[in-house]
């Protein structure tokens, strides 16, 4: 991950439409007045679709869960009482 860009609010104010397009590619940017940050500019993180295909092939050497086991431990561990807390 790149480090932010620092820019002026001139350019920020000039180069508007540029600072735009290196949001969408995913740059971040520090925003500075006389020299001295005052905010930054960052791109929103937006869900990334991974085909169906690469997450079977990233779990492909996964160990089997032993599902009454893994009931067992969720029981165990957290309360599951469906009654509203007051």
């Amino acid at each position: 991950m790149a480090l932010p860009r620092e820019i002026s609010q001139r350019e920020l104010r000039n180069d508007s439409g540029e600072v735009m397009r290196g949001l969408e590619r995913g740059e971040s940017f520090i925003v500075t007045r006389n020299g001295v940050p005052i905010g930054t500019l960052a791109p929103l993180r937006t869900g990334h679709f991974t085909p169906a295909a690469a997450a079977v092939a990233a779990f492909r050497g996964a160990s089997p869960i032993d599902y009454e086991r893994f009931r067992a431990d969720i029981d165990a561990h957290i309360d599951q009482d469906p009654t509203p807390r007051a």
